[in-house]
């Protein structure tokens, strides 16, 4: 979008009539564009003195408005006074939803590339985690996981055989063929840790040498406490924060 469609947009988000502070409804605005993606994440956004011009407001007002989202991670600055939209991600540790949830819900495409899916015995690791015995077939998928084509994560999911007999018949989305088939999770436990990438990971992520991952480990549970998913999902950590709301 060119920057006089998004001064016209955000226009429309501030008054100068109204009571509340100029630099706090401009912040909103801008954050408005970000979320309905008429500026998506990586963009420039206008200059401030375009901003300053176009709106009517004062550069100390638009400065002010521009700190306060850099501080909250929704903008960065870079060299040559460019401020871009940022590429990080949010995702909140208190419910329970899928990476295509994520994604969708910031107005981004997902995407999956399969790098593999098996149906095989389980680890000791895998048994412990869903509690089946050894000689019960498991289902294990990896996948690349992307938004809007940007490499996010790797996935590795096991479940019981019983759940997936075709591990072929998944799409791009393991919650959708689970729901369609009666077993959707209800509740989930998980852990997180960092941990360094592998050679491996670093080329599937294109992330530089000495990157650390976000590792987050999940077992999920039917209604009757079956165990059906135990995943293993290493989230690049230059592009990811994990959000926890605190109450009391």
């Amino acid at each position: 979008m060119s920057d006089q469609a998004t001064l016209q947009f955000l226009a429309g988000l501030v008054s100068l009539a109204s009571g509340e502070p100029l630099y706090r409804q401009l912040g909103r605005a801008l954050k408005t564009a970000i979320d309905k993606s008429v500026l998506k994440r990586g963009a420039v956004i206008p200059s401030e003195r375009d901003l300053s011009t176009g709106l009517g407001l004062s550069r100390v007002t638009v400065r002010k408005a521009i700190d306060n989202l850099v501080s909250d991670g929704l903008l960065d600055r870079r060299q040559g006074a460019k401020t871009v939209v940022s590429s990080r991600l949010e995702k909140s540790l208190a419910t329970m939803t899928s990476f295509s949830e994520d994604m969708r819900s910031r107005g981004l495409e997902p995407g999956c590339v399969w790098i593999s899916r098996e149906i095989s015995r389980p680890s000791p690791a895998e048994m412990m985690a869903l509690g089946i015995p050894g000689h019960e077939k498991v289902v294990r998928l990896r996948r690349l996981r992307t938004a809007d084509t940007m490499p996010i994560a790797i996935e590795t999911a096991t479940l019981p055989a019983r759940f997936v007999p075709d591990p072929d018949a998944i799409g791009a989305s393991l919650y959708e063929y689970l729901a369609a088939h009666g077993a959707m999770p209800v509740r989930a436990m998980q852990r997180m840790q960092a941990k360094p990438a592998t050679e491996e990971e670093r080329r599937l992520l294109v992330t530089p040498e000495g990157t650390s991952l976000l590792t987050m480990e999940r077992r999920c549970f039917l209604a009757d406490d079956q165990i059906v998913e135990f995943t293993q999902t290493k989230y690049r950590g230059d592009v990811y924060d994990f959000v926890i709301e605190l109450t009391r």
